[in-house]
């Protein structure tokens, strides 16, 4: 039997990772030592393998995470107060599962958007679906929406999303029209998926961020009772990295 033909007929069904596999097989001078059955258990393996580096990879591509974070690089020798028994708890994803919230306040600079990355690749890894949004932005692109009549679509599109993290709440000012934007995601997303919230502002001072009492007690009420709380307090990360590099070079 012709080689070459079978492999172009793995490419032609999709099979990209057992026609590697067969490829590699072919270069292996001990490969009679492997029974058939082994042979195409390796081939079937190497072809999971490849897909689910493709899913992965897709999902981080729609995901647009802000930084490429992964929670194995999790610094906990810095001063933060950053909860390691919350964090094990969270890299198993099993929040995810329970559709939970994580709300994670603290100071400019002290890592909240890169542990709300890390956090969403995880859920990438896991098999789950994510979606990351800097608050400011995201409403902009809610108007365009809006106007462009996208914007019933967005709003499954993001209803359906395992995870939606909406970092830096806060950092503008909300209008009614946020508000009401803000309200209608969650309301889809309660108790059915999980939305991350990033905050300079401690959470019990998001009630006064959000102008509209109503529509503040409807929004906090589908974000705070169901969620794990990061609250970060210490000096910024990148200005200690910065006094730290400043310290090398004098040293040097």
């Amino acid at each position: 039997m012709l080689n070459h033909p079978t492999i172009e007929k793995l490419h032609t069904l999709r099979l990209t990772g057992m026609a590697k596999a067969f490829e590699e097989q072919l270069q292996m001078d001990d490969i009679a030592v492997l029974s058939a059955e082994e042979r195409v258990g390796l081939m079937a393996d190497r072809e999971i393998t490849e897909r689910d580096s493709r899913r992965l990879k897709s999902r981080l591509r729609k995901a647009k995470l802000r930084h490429q974070a992964a929670i194995e690089d999790i610094d906990y020798r810095h001063p933060r107060r950053l909860d390691k028994s919350v964090m094990v708890k969270l890299t198993t994803s099993q929040w995810l599962r329970e559709h939970l919230n994580v709300l994670i306040t603290g100071p400019t600079g002290i890592g909240k958007s890169w542990l709300a990355c890390a956090l969403a690749h995880k859920a990438c890894r896991d098999g789950f679906t994510a979606v990351y949004a800097r608050l400011p932005r995201f409403f902009r692109e809610l108007a365009v929406a809006k106007a462009d009549g996208s914007y019933y679509k967005l709003l499954t599109s993001l209803a359906k999303t395992d995870l939606l993290v909406l970092d830096d709440l806060g950092a503008g000012t909300l209008t009614n029209e946020h508000q009401r934007d803000l309200l209608e995601i969650l309301e889809d997303r309660y108790a059915l998926h999980c939305t991350l919230i990033t905050s300079q502002f401690p959470v019990d001072h998001w009630h006064e961020t959000i102008a509209d009492p109503t529509l503040a007690d409807a929004i906090l009420d589908r974000l705070v009772h169901n969620a794990y709380k990061l609250e970060l307090k210490g000096e910024s990360m990148r200005k200690r990295k910065k006094k730290l590099t400043q310290t090398d070079q004098s040293e040097s």
